[in-house]
């Protein structure tokens, strides 16, 4: 199986993405860290944080076994220079075809931030394997089944607005994955990251009731 599809299989089994923006490197490493351990195994650092770039090679050292990705990555260079820091996958606000070429080039899955129907048809037909529904606030979870009634073959993602009063009901419209964000940071401050790990844990454990 190419690497792209067990990366893709890992998400859809962890159903949850962490979105991480650090202040700087170290906080964006400790942010992912506390999220792994409270047991969310997919990470996606976000390009606005400072020396993104070195958060996803330190991230790759000390946490082998998650799946480390780019979140925030608007073109095509971006997106190459991440996956040669070992970035395991790249997310987009937006759609880009650039940014599509590039990672089928290099086998690396590519998930676009996309509203309309137009948007996520031109994703697919660029070779787009799971879209992100961004942002899920503003359209809601019946958005989801909406989009699957007439293309039906598509993997949504949703994120902004995924809490653990909602999640469940994100996931039973027939989510690949949910995207959460800053309600994972709740409560913590930067070099104490105790709060992120139960924040985690929390979210893990709603999943697990669910998943039974």
């Amino acid at each position: 199986m190419l690497r792209k599809y067990e990366v893709l299989k890992k998400m859809n089994q962890g159903r949850i993405v962490a979105v991480v923006r650090g202040e700087d490197a170290d906080d964006a490493v400790g942010i992912s860290q506390a999220c792994i351990n409270g047991g969310i195994g997919s990470i996606e650092v976000a390009f606005t944080t400072p020396d993104c770039l070195q958060a996803l090679q330190n991230l790759k050292t000390v946490k082998p076994n998650a799946l480390i990705g780019a979140g925030t990555v608007l073109d095509a260079e971006t997106a190459r220079l991440s996956i040669l820091y070992g970035a395991s996958f790249v997310v987009s606000p937006n759609f880009s075809k650039e940014i599509s070429e590039i990672c089928n080039l290099y086998s690396v899955p590519y998930l676009p931030g996309c509203f309309t129907v137009t948007e996520m048809t031109e994703a697919l037909k660029a070779g787009v394997d799971v879209v992100k529904v961004f942002p899920g606030s503003v359209v809601g979870s019946g958005f989801i089944k909406s989009i699957k009634g007439p293309i039906p073959n598509i993997n949504l993602m949703p994120t902004g607005g995924i809490n653990l009063k909602n999640i469940t009901e994100w996931l039973d419209q027939g989510c690949f994955a949910v995207g959460v964000g800053s309600v994972l940071t709740k409560g913590s401050s930067k070099g104490d990251y105790t709060q992120v790990e139960k924040n985690a844990e929390q979210f893990v454990s709603e999943l697990s009731v669910y998943n039974h």
